[in-house]
C-alpha cells in the first residue's frame, strides 16, 4: 500500500502531533499492512521538496510539525525502515522529484529552502511551485537529495509517483523558455527536449541507486495511459485525457522496454468497463509492454474510489477490486498490486479491501524480493 504524507493525506493524521503520537500512528499503518496480508509499504518521504529524515539538503517536512524546517524530534524514515523490516514488510521510499509546494508563494517556504536560495530553479505553474527539470543543476540536486536517504537507510526500493512535468492546466504554459534556449538546441522540438530531461533523470538515478545500495530496487508508478492508440499505434485502446508521453513528457513505455527501472506500477485507477480507460484493456496492454523486459509489473489500484458516492456505479460494488485481481491473475507478467492508500486500507469503507484479502490473500504474501 501507499502511505502518503503530502498534505497529511494518510499520515500524520494532522501536523503538530507529539513525536510519540506520530510514531504510534506510523506503526499502526504498518500493523494494518500486516493484518491485510500485504508485503510492502510505499512511504512518501519527500512530499514537497522537504524530508522525513534529517537531510543535509532539504528542510524537515511541514506535514510533521506544521512548520517546515522544524525538527520533529525523531526520525520517521529510519523508524519506518526498522519497524517495517521487523514485521516482514518491505519499505519503499517514495520521493517526488520536482514538486516544491502546493502554492505559488516562495515566502511561505522556510528561508533556507533550496527553492528560495535558488529562485532561478523554480517555475510557478497551475497554482504550485516546481523545480525546472530542464536545468542540469536541478537534476543533479534532486538526485543528491533523494540519494542521501538511500545511502543512510536500508530501503528496499526508491519509488516515484506520476509527477514529472506537471499535469496540463488549461490556458497556462510551463515557463521553461530560458532553460530551453540554453540547453535545447540539439533537439527537434521542446517536447523531445523535455522527454530527454526526464529520461536522463531516470537513467542517472537508476545508476546512482545501484552504486549506493545495490540491493535496492527502483520503481515508478506513472499515470496509467502512456499514449492512446489513436495517437500512436503502439498505444493502448484508451481515448481522451492525459497521455504521459505527450503531457507529462514521461516516456514510461521506453523505461520498461529498455529495462531502465526494476518495476513499473501504472496507476490503473479505472473500473472494468470504463469507456475512456478500461481496466480490462489496460492490464493486457501493460503486460505486453513488460513481457520479456526484466522490468516487473505491479498494478496500482484505486481503493480510495471504492464506496465513494461521487464515483461510477462499479465502485459501489465491494467486489470490483477483487475482480481486478482475478482479471490480472490471467496475465503472468502482473506480479502484484499496490493499493491507494493507507487510510482506505485501514478504513475499508465498503469492505472492498476485506474482499480482496478474503479472495486473494488467504496466506500472508511472500516478500516481493
Amino acid at each position: 500500500m501507499w502511505l502518503a504524507t503530502v498534505a497529511n493525506r494518510d499520515w500524520p493524521s494532522k501536523p503538530g502531533l507529539t513525536a510519540a503520537a506520530q510514531r504510534a500512528e506510523l506503526l499502526g499503518h504498518l500493523d494494518t499492512a500486516v493484518e491485510r496480508r500485504l508485503n510492502a509499504v510505499i512511504f512518501q518521504v519527500r512530499p514537497t521538496a522537504d524530508a522525513l529524515w534529517p537531510s543535509p539538503h532539504e528542510p524537515w517536512a511541514q506535514c510533521l510539525t506544521g512548520v517546515q524546517g522544524k525538527d520533529p524530534g525523531w526520525d520517521p524514515l529510519g523508524t519506518a525502515v526498522e519497524e517495517a523490516h521487523a514485521r516482514g514488510l518491505e519499505l519503499h521510499a517514495w520521493f517526488n522529484p520536482y514538486r516544491v509546494a502546493n502554492h505559488t508563494d516562495p515566502a511561505r517556504l522556510v528561508a533556507s529552502h533550496p527553492a528560495r536560495v535558488h529562485p532561478d530553479w523554480v517555475v510557478p505553474y497551475g497554482g504550485k511551485l516546481y523545480y525546472n527539470p530542464g536545468l542540469p543543476e536541478v537534476r543533479a540536486f534532486v538526485q543528491d537529495a533523494m540519494l542521501d536517504a538511500v545511502k543512510k537507510y536500508a530501503v528496499d526500493a526508491v519509488h516515484w509517483d506520476d509527477y514529472f512535468y506537471p499535469y496540463p492546466v488549461a490556458g497556462q504554459s510551463f515557463d521553461d523558455d530560458a532553460a530551453y534556449a540554453a540547453h535545447g538546441g540539439q533537439y527537434p522540438d521542446r517536447a523531445a527536449w523535455r522527454r530527454d530531461n526526464i529520461d536522463r533523470l531516470v537513467r542517472e538515478t537508476a545508476a546512482r541507486i545501484k552504486e549506493a545500495r545495490p540491493a535496492a530496487k527502483f520503481g515508478i508508478s506513472p499515470f496509467g495511459v502512456w499514449r492512446n492508440a489513436a495517437t500512436d499505434p503502439l498505444g493502448s485502446d484508451t481515448r481522451g485525457g492525459v497521455q504521459t508521453y505527450d503531457d507529462l513528457h514521461a516516456d514510461t513505455r521506453k523505461w520498461v522496454r529498455e529495462n531502465w527501472i526494476d518495476y513499473i506500477c501504472p496507476q490503473l485507477y479505472w473500473n472494468i468497463g470504463f469507456a475512456a480507460a478500461d481496466y480490462a484493456k489496460l492490464v493486457p496492454w501493460w503486460a505486453s509492454v513488460a513481457e520479456g523486459t526484466g522490468t516487473k509489473l505491479y498494478v496500482g489500484e484505486a481503493l480510495y474510489k471504492a464506496g465513494d458516492p461521487a464515483q461510477p456505479t462499479a465502485w459501489q460494488d465491494p467486489a470490483e477490486l477483487s475482480k481486478h485481481l482475478t482479471l490480472a491473475a490471467g496475465h503472468p507478467q502482473v506480479g502484484g498490486h499496490v493499493f491507494f492508500s493507507a487510510k482506505e486500507v485501514a478504513a475499508d469503507r465498503i469492505g472492498a479491501m476485506a474482499r480482496v484479502v478474503a479472495d486473494h490473500y488467504r496466506q500472508p504474501t511472500e516478500p516481493a524480493r
